[in-house]
């Protein structure tokens, strides 16, 4: 089967590489370079959008602190437009491979969410692997911030009952491991939102047809596994929360909404996932996007193909 890019990514892709030239690829477990890149990318994928906060008026911040499980403290933001009702919220954890990014950078796609739904989100600066935390230490942090918020909801004016987690890339992982600890330890969850996620650590094998669009690739995914998961990573002491892949059983979890891009390297993980949820009875929505691949929407978020898929995004918000 022959794959076709999308042509407006495409084009982006072009001008991008005629702007920079080749770029070598950063050895395969050494996630310092990788950590650069990635932070550096995501500098750019923010200029694309407008800037928090001048380019979004009506909404507000506030920071807070929260403690996770091993009593490192967290910093949470709290986004909530002006004009919002009281009701649902999310929870969101940013993209990064585990080990880049943070709520700074990710301050005008989480403004972005709140402007078009009206919905409030508190996003998560968990810490990032391998030097500020490995193994179930994110998710750890990014659950700690939904136990927050549950436990505010009264003053923030949430009803418990109507809060999801959303993620994308890394965090998209990060919130289905979040949703497997809010079953397991009787933590209420409306929903979780997962954006082109990263759940399987064995997802290592390159795939030819896939070679030429991929943008996180698999020796990336590797480094970025390797660095969560340390000395468990490729042996069966990985832990469920922090690879959600390797749940036993996904009954009772969370309602999910699944997107992916059929170029992206994540796409065979994300559809099995999906697929477990839909045959455990689980309420479940996929997006399988032809001709985009990993952050599709990030690179181009003027094209049809990101307006169509934030339209679905911000239906299923607001539908909290």
């Amino acid at each position: 089967m022959a794959f076709t890019l999308d042509p407006e990514l495409a084009a982006v892709l072009q001008a991008l590489a005629e702007q920079s030239g080749p770029t070598p690829p950063p050895a395969r477990d050494d996630w310092r370079t990788l950590r650069a890149r990635g932070t550096a990318s995501m500098r750019w994928l923010a200029s694309l959008l407008p800037a928090y906060p001048s380019g979004f008026p009506l909404v507000k911040a506030d920071s807070h602190k929260v403690r996770s499980a091993d009593g490192a403290e967290i910093l949470v933001r709290w986004y909530e437009k002006a004009d919002s009702a009281p009701g649902s919220a999310v929870v969101y954890a940013h993209g990064g491979g585990m080990i880049a990014g943070s709520v700074d950078l990710y301050d005008s796609v989480v403004a972005g969410y709140v402007q078009a739904t009206g919905v409030p989100f508190l996003s998560v600066d968990y810490r990032l692997a391998p030097d500020a935390a490995t193994g179930t230490g994110p998710v750890e942090d990014v659950f700690a911030a939904l136990t927050w918020l549950d436990g505010q909801a009264a003053e923030l004016g949430v009803d418990p009952r109507r809060i999801a987690v959303m993620g994308d890339s890394a965090g998209g992982g990060l919130a289905a491991g979040t949703a497997i600890l809010a079953r397991d330890r009787g933590v209420p969850l409306a929903r979780q939102v997962l954006l082109y996620p990263m759940l399987d650590d064995r997802t290592l094998t390159p795939d030819p047809r896939l070679t030429p669009y991929v943008a996180w690739t698999w020796d990336d995914n590797w480094t970025g596994w390797h660095a969560l998961l340390g000395t468990a990573f490729g042996t069966d002491a990985v832990p469920p929360e922090a690879a959600p892949a390797r749940v036993a059983t996904v009954a009772g979890l969370a309602p999910a909404y699944v997107e992916v891009g059929e170029l992206d390297i994540f796409r065979a993980e994300a559809v099995t996932y999906t697929q477990r949820l839909a045959e455990a009875d689980v309420s479940t929505e996929l997006h399988v996007h032809s001709g985009a691949i990993h952050e599709y929407d990030r690179l181009a978020p003027a094209s049809r193909l990101a307006r169509r898929a934030m339209e679905d995004r911000r239906r299923v918000i607001s539908a909290l």
